[in-house]
């Protein structure tokens, strides 16, 4: 089987990328490689890989052509809520760029198109969420994945799989530090405390990059009448916390105390989240938990495998590319 994936030097996709090498599986990563390429450097050369150094906005048909899966991660994939972004970047890598990659998609006769999308299209919600509850995206990400989505589902119909991604931890080979777990795990190896987002009572599930490989693994396996068409929660039950408790998951990996201290203006979104669908269709269960996570990343930070670099906090590093003139608006639209 032949897999096509955009933003696969990532930090989802570097750890994906890997897992389906290892499964048999002929990989083609299309990435511009704006963050570098620690996440795929060593597999270059090996048997199965395809590098394409190619802006997702600008890939074509010819590109897609002749795999069997397409596995949409390219984004933009953090919140701005300080407006850092230009709206226009934001916009055509968020919510065009994969409505134009899925039309590609159904257009090059590909089996099948996964979209990577998120829980925070549920936003605030004051009881336990599940597929068929209707979302209510709050900041622009949330409102420009939702609004791919729809669409998507309108091009690919069948063909297509929604996968929303509970918030993602644990260690990469393109690490990044703007995740709540890796972020507490980061501030404490770095300063032997742990930065709380207020409240510190905002509701948030997580689930680490390894299961989300794997889930996305079992749903390219799947038959098509089982997952086709659907929308799939990615994540576990049991990994619902408060961010203030998830703070205390982290502390006991590492150590026996610590100390907290809470920054920021407060989150308004707040979510639990339902993921018994997936485990239903396609035997999904997660394997890790946020203490594994946390272990391997301090571990990995203490080696020296990975360091507090500009390049893993997403915003921020776009921001700056575009600031350079590296990344520009280039008006693309879907097909």
């Amino acid at each position: 089987m032949r897999i096509f994936i955009t933003g696969g030097a990532g930090y989802i996709g570097s750890v994906l990328t890997r897992l389906l090498l290892s499964k048999g599986y002929r990989v083609t990563v299309a990435d511009l490689l704006l963050f570098g390429d620690m996440g795929i450097k060593e597999l270059v050369g090996e048997k199965g890989f395809k590098l394409l150094k190619i802006d997702v906005r600008s890939i074509d048909m010819d590109a897609i052509r002749g795999h069997d899966v397409v596995i949409d991660l390219a984004a933009i994939s953090q919140p701005d809520p300080s407006g850092k972004i230009d709206q226009g970047l934001f916009y055509e890598m968020n919510a065009v760029s994969p409505v134009r990659v899925a039309s590609l998609s159904m257009k090059g006769c590909v089996e099948r198109y996964v979209f990577a999308s998120t829980c925070s299209v549920y936003g605030f919600q004051d009881r336990v969420v599940n597929e068929d509850s209707e979302p209510n995206p709050i900041e622009s990400y949330a409102k420009m994945k939702y609004a791919a989505e729809k669409r998507i589902r309108e091009i690919a119909g069948k063909r297509s799989v929604i996968l929303r991604i509970a918030t993602v931890y644990g260690y990469s080979p393109k690490m990044r530090f703007d995740l709540v777990v890796n972020a507490m795990t980061l501030s404490l190896y770095k300063h032997k405390k742990i930065m709380v987002g207020r409240p510190g009572t905002q509701m948030r599930p997580v689930v680490h990059v390894g299961d989300v490989a794997e889930a996305m693994h079992r749903v390219i396996e799947a038959p098509g009448d089982i997952v086709g068409g659907e929308i799939l929660n990615v994540g576990s039950n049991d990994q619902n916390y408060r961010i203030a408790d998830l703070a205390g998951e982290v502390c006991k990996a590492v150590t026996s105390e610590c100390r907290i201290e809470y920054y920021g203006d407060p989150d308004t979104r707040s979510y639990v989240v339902d993921f018994t669908k997936i485990s239903r269709l396609v035997g999904f269960r997660a394997r890790y938990s946020v203490a594994d996570g946390t272990r391997e990343v301090y571990r990995a930070l203490k080696n020296g495998l990975i360091s507090d670099e500009p390049w893993t906090r997403v915003i921020d590093w776009w921001s700056y590319l575009h600031s350079q003139g590296v990344v520009k608006v280039t008006g693309v639209s879907d097909l």
